[in-house]
C-alpha cells in the first residue's frame, strides 16, 4: 500500500487551489505520472529534496510531493 495514499498526495496538490477553479488533478493518473517523472529525475542525478536514509528513486518523489517540495503545473490552455 501507498503510504501517504493517493487522495491524500491529490489534497496536497491541490491545497493551493481557490475556491472555484479547477483543481490540478483530479486522477490517480496525474499523481503517478508527476512522481515517475521525479523518480527519473533523481536516477539521472538531480538531489533529492527530502533528508533520509538511502530509499529508492520513487519513494523519495512520494515524499517530495507530500511535503510540498515539488510541484504539478496544471496545463494551461488559455
Amino acid at each position: 500500500m501507498l503510504h501517504p495514499s493517493y487522495s491524500d498526495l491529490m489534497k496536497v496538490v491541490n491545497s493551493e487551489v481557490e475556491p472555484g477553479e479547477a483543481p490540478v488533478v483530479n486522477s490517480r493518473y496525474s499523481i503517478v505520472m508527476a512522481t515517475s517523472k521525479r523518480a527519473r529525475q533523481i536516477i539521472s542525478g538531480d538531489e533529492p529534496l527530502v533528508e533520509g536514509k538511502e530509499r529508492k528513486a520513487l519513494s523519495v518523489a512520494v515524499e517530495e510531493l507530500n511535503q510540498g517540495k515539488i510541484k504539478i503545473l496544471g496545463d494551461e490552455t488559455d
